[in-house]
């Protein structure tokens, strides 16, 4: 701000006591002090309301991240899930299932065939030597 050293200080103070006399010194000095604080109490409010609207974006940023962060493990686990039903679904077509699909609530079709493969499906060790490729070891 403003760079007041002890000798401009003095300075000050002797001009404003020849000027206004000793008479209303003290009342000036008690109203330029209130004036002061008036402003240092400004200054300090903008800067505290500065601040506050620097943290709220900063947490704006950081909710950002979060939910790019949250879509893309969304989107690795929707992968990774459909890279399990493409192999359940091969096999049940093999095994001859139907293969349904159900839509969560997003929309997006997920398959049952590991359902209606475990539920009520009897496979002969036979038939799983046949698509292995292969006999038993």
């Amino acid at each position: 701000m403003i760079d007041l050293s002890l000798g401009k200080l003095l300075m000050v103070a002797l001009i404003a006591l020849i000027v206004l006399g000793p008479e209303k010194l003290p009342g000036a000095a008690r109203t330029a002090g209130a004036l002061l604080r008036r402003v240092r109490g400004g200054w300090d409010s903008v800067r505290a309301e500065v601040e506050r609207e620097l943290q709220v974006e900063e947490l704006k940023r950081a909710a950002r991240e979060v939910a790019e962060q949250g879509s893309a493990a969304r989107a690795g686990v929707d992968a990774v899930v459909r890279g399990v039903n493409e192999p359940v679904r091969m096999a049940a077509t093999m095994l001859g299932e139907p293969v349904a699909t159900e839509r969560d609530g997003a929309g997006k079709e997920h398959s049952s065939a590991s359902a209606a493969a475990a539920s009520s499906t009897v496979v002969d060790t036979a038939d799983v030597v046949k698509l292995s490729g292969g006999g038993v070891a």
